[in-house]
């Protein structure tokens, strides 16, 4: 276990100097394979910027589908809405996709809510649906939902552990190497 802790506490110190070195794209890559770290600021970016393959890849790489119930909603949450924006630019054909790639795996789970979100495809405007009503666009719905998905991710007992970064004095890694 003791070397667990230090293979873990290794990957927070890289962490920390490709974050100072500013190798944006290197640490989010880490934080994905090494899955010691869930980084909320990253994910909420991806989600304001409607970046919802992306944020679903690195949530995949803390949880899936079937982990948990918190797991299921977050995803069917990001999805929902990527098919509402698609219904948004009145791209039926990209919406028709999403309801047949990434939401039918839903089906099972409530028939009526999934047949419900089918029916939007023939309607002009999917705000007619009572529940939608005030949907106002995506940049809105976007941060709305963010909010919602950082209660179900700080809810999820496989991501909960995972979102406080050690509290290290600046350049540690580098102190540590010096040191040998």
């Amino acid at each position: 276990m003791a070397l667990k802790l230090q293979k873990k506490e290794l990957i927070f110190l890289i962490l920390q100097f490709l974050h100072e070195k500013k190798y944006t794209d290197t640490v989010h890559k880490l934080e994905r394979e090494s899955a010691v770290f869930f980084n909320m600021p990253y994910f909420e970016e991806m989600m304001h910027m409607g970046q919802f393959d992306e944020a679903q890849h690195y949530l995949l790489a803390f949880t899936n589908l079937k982990a948990n119930n918190y797991s299921r909603k977050i995803f069917f949450e990001i999805r929902k809405q990527k098919y509402l924006e698609a219904l948004d630019k009145h791209d039926d054909v990209k919406a028709l996709e999403i309801l047949k790639k990434d939401l039918k795996v839903f089906a099972s789970d409530n028939e009526s809510l999934f047949k419900e979100m089918t029916q939007l495809l023939a309607l002009n405007d999917f705000r007619e649906m009572a529940p939608l009503s005030t949907y106002k666009d995506a940049e809105t719905a976007r941060k709305l939902l963010t909010v919602e998905l950082k209660k179900l991710l700080r809810a999820n007992p496989l991501i909960r552990e995972k979102l406080s970064f050690p509290d290290f004095e600046p350049s540690r890694l580098l102190e540590l190497l010096k040191k040998r």
